[in-house]
């Protein structure tokens, strides 16, 4: 059925062109929140298809990129390679395949699916169908050696494609270079790279800057990397943002909450204002430290604060840490509210909840918990969550029959 979907959405696309011309626009915006919705592949693709039909993919390539990536990590997350190349190869047949943009989507999506190999070959591939090359397309294929984790093959292609097909890499194809370094544990030559920029006049941004920290900090060279803040900070004006600073918290949050909350100060004085994740080393680090009540009053902040929301390492650190306190109602409340808004958390986070709840008497709480996650999710997924009833004596909730969930008011109502 799949490869049928697949091979259809292929001749579909043929088509999507003529289509649009007739057909009412589908916003981008609403497209990503219904793929973001679905979790069945096939369900995926169709949204894709009728995006394609109703939007002329040349007028927006950044926006088909986005809808094409998402449909991409569907695909991945049931182990349907096959259909990604058919889905990503019917591209290629698309008059729009001779502008770089749209061919470098594809490059990207590649990538994004671990296929790296044929991300290689459609950038070689270039010439034949009539697209141009430059840093963008070159940009997209160091991209997928990241996404694909062949990292060393990063240097090889930036020491010889530019030269090879004439063009200079920018400041993002040296970004992709240094972060390749760093996934390679050698932040020491990452740093001579941006040495490299600085000697060329290619503009060393924060993200480049922020990736080297990071990686100094993954090391354990904690002395070096306050010096290399020190000097990128101090004496150069290089200017952090809110994820610099998240890279410092996520390395001091495991201990006194004191410095960490020092840190979130020092922002607000900069004019940096402190994001999610920012709130959830704070919160983390109150959980650690066993004051309970001041995790939670930042949990609160987030649900109230002007352009915060909390996300699944929220959720999953709230549960986390009320079922290492044996809270596993409230846990389970906390589950009911990650699922309302979409941000469920991992799967260990949740059977560490489902153990917690059968074992102190809330089984029909767990069996509704696996129930919610057998709606959320197609069959294929669910291996681990069938084991995991299996595991608990929950085996009922296999057959097939799938209860509707208990309601927000019920969820309340749960007794301790």
């Amino acid at each position: 059925m799949s490869s049928s979907i697949a091979l259809r959405h292929a001749r579909h696309l043929s088509t999507a062109a003529t289509a649009a011309a007739t057909t009412k626009p589908i916003t981008i915006s609403n497209t990503k929140n219904r793929l973001k919705r679905v979790q069945d592949p096939d369900e995926a693709l169709k949204i894709y298809a009728s995006y394609t039909a109703a939007n002329n993919p040349s007028t927006s390539p950044s926006s088909t990129r986005h809808a094409q990536e998402f449909t991409v990590r569907r695909l991945v997350k049931s182990q349907r390679f096959s259909d990604i190349e058919s889905f990503l190869e019917s591209h290629k047949s698309l008059p729009q395949i001779t502008d770089e943009p749209f061919l470098s989507s594809l490059i990207r999506s590649y990538g994004i699916a671990g296929m790296f190999e044929n991300a290689l070959n459609t950038y070689n591939q270039m010439t034949d169908l009539g697209t141009p090359r430059s840093p963008l397309s070159f940009n997209s294929l160091l991209s997928a050696c990241v996404h694909s984790k062949v990292f060393d093959r990063v240097p090889t292609y930036f020491n010889e494609f530019p030269t090879k097909f004439g063009f200079s890499p920018d400041k993002l194809s040296y970004g992709i270079l240094i972060k390749s370094y760093c996934e390679m544990g050698s932040p020491e030559i990452a740093i001579e790279k941006l040495n490299e920029m600085e000697e060329k006049g290619v503009e060393v941004n924060a993200v480049v800057f922020t990736t080297i920290l990071h990686a100094l900090y993954k090391k354990g060279s904690i002395n070096e990397a306050e010096k290399f803040w020190d000097e990128m900070v101090t004496k150069k004006g290089c200017k952090p943002d809110v994820v610099a600073y998240n890279v410092r918290l996520s390395h001091i949050h495991g201990g006194d909450p004191e410095p960490v909350k020092g840190l979130i100060e020092e922002m607000n004085n900069l004019g940096i204002k402190p994001d999610t994740v920012s709130h959830n080393y704070l919160m983390t680090c109150y959980y650690k430290n066993g004051m309970i009540d001041e995790g939670t009053k930042v949990y609160d902040e987030l649900l109230n604060g002007k352009g915060w929301k909390p996300n699944a390492t929220t959720y999953r650190t709230l549960i986390f840490y009320m079922c290492k306190n044996e809270l596993f109602v409230d846990g389970y409340k906390m589950f009911k509210k990650s699922v309302k808004v979409q941000k469920i958390p991992d799967f260990n986070t949740l059977k560490y909840l489902a153990e917690g709840l059968v074992k102190k008497g809330h089984k029909n709480e767990a069996v509704d918990m696996i129930r919610t996650m057998n709606k959320k999710f197609p069959s294929n997924l669910l291996k681990a969550w069938e084991k995991l009833a299996e595991d608990l004596g929950l085996e009922e909730i296999n057959s097939g029959e799938i209860d509707k969930v208990i309601d927000t008011e019920e969820t309340e109502n749960v007794s301790t």
